[in-house]
């Protein structure tokens, strides 16, 4: 699965000559936690955080009046305090390889770019969520069965080929480790399985969980 599948296109971002207090009010407005830095070409050159911004206010500062603190805020800019050197990811990148950046290095959101460092996207955790959702067809109506599998070459093919003899249809099928070996989850375009599952009982499947899902 490619980053553009599941990326969020509509971003928002700002320019380095913006004033922190338009930043900081296009964050607020937004709801998010950071936001893109894009130079007149579009082209990604840092980011700026709720972090940042909260870092450049002097409001504590109690010997700064309200207006001189207004003041600061206009005038300092975007380019003043954004962070560069982001991390970020290509569109043609695979969604596992964002997951993996964002967990190693904690951080909640990446932008996307093109082969010309233009931005075209943002993926966030939520979008990683609703490809994890996707992979295991959570939304798909059918039946979902997880069965005890081990490292055998062929196994995945021989539980496919035994739900193909059953003329059902595969919607997705996810191989995980666990702590007792390894874990299918096979989700079914169909509701009748009760043959299936005898057969995969006999041939010596252990059947860890039957659920209809509609």
């Amino acid at each position: 699965m490619f980053i553009y599948e599941k990326m969020t296109k509509n971003v928002v971002s700002v320019k380095p000559d913006y004033s922190v207090s338009k930043a900081f009010q296009i964050l607020t407005e937004t709801k998010h936690s950071q936001l893109p830095v894009v130079d007149e070409n579009n082209k990604l050159i840092g980011l700026v955080t709720e972090k940042l911004l909260a870092e450049v206010n002097p409001s504590k500062a109690t010997s700064l009046s309200v207006y001189e603190i207004n003041y600061l805020l206009t005038k300092t800019k975007v380019s003043d305090i954004m962070r560069t050197g982001v991390f970020k990811i290509n569109q043609d990148d695979l969604i596992e390889d964002a997951a993996l950046i964002m967990k190693e290095n904690r951080i909640g959101s990446l932008p996307v770019i093109d082969d010309e460092n233009n931005l075209v996207g943002i993926v966030t955790r939520v979008d990683i969520f609703k490809a994890f959702i996707d992979i295991l067809g959570v939304k798909v109506p059918g039946t979902r069965i997880s069965l005890k599998a081990s490292e055998k070459v062929g196994e995945l093919a021989e539980i496919s080929q035994i739900i193909a003899n059953h003329n059902i249809n595969i919607k997705n099928i996810s191989n995980f480790a666990t702590s007792f070996g390894r874990e299918v989850i096979i989700k079914l375009d169909s509701f009748e399985t009760d043959d299936l599952v005898n057969e995969l009982r006999k041939k010596g499947y252990e059947i860890l969980s039957i659920s209809i899902q509609n």
